[in-house]
């Protein structure tokens, strides 16, 4: 399975990515269509199905959704969003160790309620991102910036070859 993020939905995150871009003060309305497409929807499924967590409060596994039918479960999902009668469960509660010692809370979401998540953060992580500061983004380049910062002779040794 391909979790690589399907070309109809990069070109909508693009979209919505220069439009933000280009209209800083511009008010995304009408978003919900964008969360409840069917591509949307399939693709938020199997990016939840591949950090195959537990089950929540109703007890669902991916692997009982798709005995039953992923597209129908899809489906009904997508029905409950577009009506918008799609109500969140409550969060399972469970306590995990800590490394030092003790434990502490953790939420499990059902199935369900990951996937419409997912959906959610694939449509409005564009719009937030051309907010973002460039600077302030703390990623790979700058991990090699400290790390040249912290290390200053391994920035400009050569390499042996």
């Amino acid at each position: 399975m391909s979790l690589q993020t399907p070309e109809s939905i990069r070109r909508l995150q693009r979209k919505l990515y220069l439009k933000a871009k280009a209209e800083p003060a511009f008010r995304f309305y009408l978003l919900h269509d964008k969360i409840c497409r069917e591509d949307i929807l399939r693709h938020a499924y199997d990016l939840a199905r591949a950090n195959r967590g537990a089950p929540g409060v109703d007890g669902v596994t991916f692997a009982e959704i798709e005995a039953a039918g992923l597209e129908e479960w899809l489906g009904g999902l997508r029905k409950d969003v577009v009506a918008k009668t799609y109500r969140p469960e409550p969060v399972r509660r469970v306590m995990i160790p800590k490394p030092g010692g003790g434990e502490r809370p953790l939420g499990i979401p059902t199935i369900r309620d990951r996937v419409v998540q997912t959906a959610a953060k694939l449509v409005l992580e564009p719009i937030f991102e051309a907010d973002l500061d460039p600077g302030a983004f703390v990623g790979a380049r700058q991990v090699v910036g400290v790390a040249q910062d912290v290390f200053p002779s391994s920035a400009t040794r050569p390499v042996a070859a």
